[in-house]
């Protein structure tokens, strides 16, 4: 080829500049941007005109009068209520003053009448023929016989060394539940999974054995095991079963749920975020094609549950609870049904079950963040008619009975968003005292645990204490936070050591303090677990808008926690090593790097910055954050002479669940806010919480010094113990 043939190289020849665009498409792409930005601009200025709205109206509203902890504490003696498939009767748990006892109610009307006196039940579930009930225990599975039917009695141990657990009622067979069993932890024995059907005799037959761990199923009509989900690597593996061989139907990786519902002759109806940003609800047929049937409407929240058809498996109700909850049906019907419902009791947190049959009623469960525990109510689909049962149950704390709150005395809980400082938008809720002026109130952020987990818009005795004291209160649903879909989740790419997850919960703080919402002078930051870290993250780094901080059960190295999660049977989806999920959300417990960064940000690394109060909370026995690190940052600010006060329960584990050490905590929180943020003064302890903390409360700061005085609790070093 002659040189005159070449192709001019770059060097020889300049590339060719593109024309100019018309100046009419250049005016017209400039306007385009500019009308997006105001109408980005516009939506953010209304919704912050709809969180002062929302305020405004609080402070109409009649100041509450002083509650005590124990109303704030109770809990329900009704511990939870469920319908039968035939809308007939409503089964309930009821916890007296010494036993708990199972109870039938009629709901044509008529007067309930007790099946059992006493269970060690904690829930409840209905046989598909409605005629047993299965109380599930730590121990064992009871069938019960509602009908006068003989035979009522344990059908299946639970728990043990080769753990055994209640999965479902058999969704096919009229009186069944499905078992699974698993191997121990430890065993020098062939890892084996066995999934068994166990009738109401307590007959059982091996449905499926795998050397994979089993997390899910779904059967025919026919009742035979018909889809079956295993744990693959780090993920999941949905297979059609036809006979004795297994098809792949479906996976799911990295983060993606597949939780199944029920099958049907054209294929499974399932929950999934696959190839979505949201979990919601969809259809795999059996050519493997995934079709959606319902995601939110809204597009930002999670699909939380789907009630089915009790007689055809079909799903008729989607319902949403990460921000605003509502519910949609699925069908004609149950659309113009769930509309009844949501007009009925408009803004709450409605959950429905279904009843079919002639004569069924529906059972609503109501809830909302201002209203202390839950509301039943029948409702008949045939007249339209409501009708409100079991609202006598009334509560209990310890062994006392408890008035319930009214409900015009607490606050409520407003659900809003902000723009984060890289524009993403961020979702919390804040709660005003009714009656106060929220500019000159103090403000409490309290920071839920996980990190991946959220607040919903539902009852915190918490958050309601401190709003009855005076404070305004933000619970913010940062990024991370789960329910907002799996972009929202992994938004915060492993940075939660002083970085960009820290900086979206101060960031809400400072938005409501623009918005006139809560007195910037006088801020707070409170949580638990993860949130009680955050709270130590605000007063060590931000002191200047944080003034105190109380965390329960605080990791105060972040990193140290998730190395000693990577050694630990924890599990954050089911069957996935916690060291793997870790890996997926950029918090890689293995990598020098990342465990470098969050130690270095870490409140213990930087304990000589703190200049403001800490109250840490622990349990000796916590299973999660180890109370030896606890005590070691305890015991290195009181080292540096810094202002920590320290309260250990010896035998609590990372819920802290005694009714002692629960008000304990809500009365230290009192004190420690009052004495910072001017919030009204905790009543006296009574002679027993005064003994309590007597016993428990390690260290005392200033701000505890006259409860030092009065109860005697030690000064001694946090690293006594």
């Amino acid at each position: 080829m002659s040189p005159s043939t070449i192709a001019p190289t770059a060097r020889t020849r300049p590339p060719a500049r593109a024309p100019h665009p018309p100046w009419w498409r250049t005016a017209l792409r400039d306007a385009l941007i500019m009308a997006l930005l105001c109408v980005c601009a516009r939506a953010h200025a209304d919704e912050a005109a709809q969180l002062r709205a929302a305020v405004a109206v609080e402070r109409a509203r009649s100041p509450a009068p002083s509650y005590t902890r124990a109303e704030f504490l109770a809990r329900p003696a009704l511990l939870g209520a469920w319908l039968a498939p035939d809308g007939r009767s409503v089964a309930y748990l009821l916890q007296g003053e010494r036993n708990r006892g199972v109870w039938l109610l009629p709901t044509a009307g008529g007067a309930p009448r007790r099946l059992l006196a006493h269970t060690e039940a904690d829930t409840l579930s209905w046989s598909r023929d409605g005629r047993w009930l299965l109380l599930r225990s730590a121990q064992q599975l009871y069938a019960l016989a509602t009908a006068g039917q003989r035979g009522s009695g344990a059908i299946a141990k639970l728990g043990g060394r080769w753990e055994r657990s209640f999965e479902a009622v058999d969704p096919v067979l009229p009186a069944a539940a499905i078992v699974l069993e698993s191997p121990p932890h430890v065993s020098r024995l062939p890892k084996r999974w066995r999934l068994y059907r166990v009738d109401v005799q307590g007959r059982q037959t091996l449905l499926h054995e795998s050397a994979r761990e089993i997390v899910d199923s779904a059967f025919d009509s026919d009742g035979r095991l018909r889809y079956l989900t295993l744990v693959e690597g780090e993920g999941y593996t949905l297979y059609r079963k036809d006979g004795v061989r297994l098809r792949v139907a479906m996976r799911c990786t990295r983060l993606q749920r597949c939780s199944m519902l029920a099958s049907d002759s054209a294929g499974l109806w399932l929950t999934t975020n696959a190839d979505h940003g949201y979990l919601r609800l969809a259809h795999l047929g059996e050519d493997g094609a995934l079709r959606t049937l319902h995601a939110d409407p809204r597009g930002e929240a999670d699909l939380d549950q789907v009630v089915l058809d009790p007689q055809s498996g079909q799903p008729l109700i989607a319902s949403y609870r990460s921000a605003t909850a509502a519910n949609y049906g699925l069908t004609a019907q149950a659309q113009g049904q769930v509309a009844a419902i949501e007009r009925r009791y408009p803004g709450r947190n409605l959950r429905i079950e279904v009843g079919r049959g002639a004569g069924a009623r529906w059972l609503v469960h109501e809830r909302a963040g201002s209203q202390k525990g839950e509301r039943l109510h029948l409702y008949d689909p045939a007249s339209g008619g409501f009708r409100e049962v079991l609202a006598d149950a009334g509560f209990r704390h310890g062994r006392d009975t408890v008035t319930r709150i009214a409900e015009s005395s607490l606050a409520r809980k407003i659900a809003f968003s902000y723009r984060a400082s890289d524009g993403m938008r961020l979702h919390g809720f804040v709660s005003v005292p009714p009656g106060v002026d929220a500019a000159r109130a103090p403000l409490v952020a309290n920071v839920h645990g996980g990190p991946f987990n959220l607040t919903r818009p539902e009852f915190s005795a918490q958050t309601q204490l401190l709003a009855n004291r005076g404070y305004v209160v933000f619970e913010p649903n940062f990024r991370g936070s789960t329910g907002y879909g799996l972009d929202y989740m992994r938004a915060g790419r492993g940075d939660f050591g002083n970085g960009r997850v820290q900086q979206d919960i101060v960031e809400g703080v400072r938005y409501l303090l623009a918005q006139g919402i809560g007195d910037g002078e006088r801020v707070g930051i409170v949580g638990a677990s993860f949130g009680g870290y955050s709270a130590l993250q605000g007063v060590t780094f931000q002191p200047e808008l944080f003034k105190v901080a109380v965390a329960a059960v605080p990791p105060a190295d972040f990193g140290w926690v998730l190395r000693s999660y990577a050694r630990s049977q924890d599990q954050f989806s089911r069957g996935i090593p916690m060291s793997a999920t870790m890996r997926a959300l950029a918090l890689d417990p293995a990598d020098p790097a990342i465990a470098e960064r969050l130690r270095a940000q870490s409140p213990v690394a930087n304990a000589q910055r703190l200049r403001r109060p800490v109250l840490l909370l622990a349990g000796g026995d916590d299973e999660r954050v180890p109370i030896r690190s606890v005590l070691h940052y305890a015991a290195t600010l009181r080292t540096l002479d810094k202002d920590v006060s320290l309260f250990v329960d010896a035998g609590g584990g990372h819920q802290l669940v005694d009714p002692r050490t629960r008000e304990a905590y809500l009365f230290l929180l009192e004190s420690m806010m009052h004495r910072r943020l001017g919030g009204a003064a905790p009543r006296a302890p009574d002679a027993q919480l005064r003994a309590h903390l007597r016993k428990n409360l390690r260290l005392a700061g200033p701000d505890l010094a006259p409860l030092r005085a009065a109860t005697g609790a030690s000064t001694a070093a946090a690293g006594a113990r």
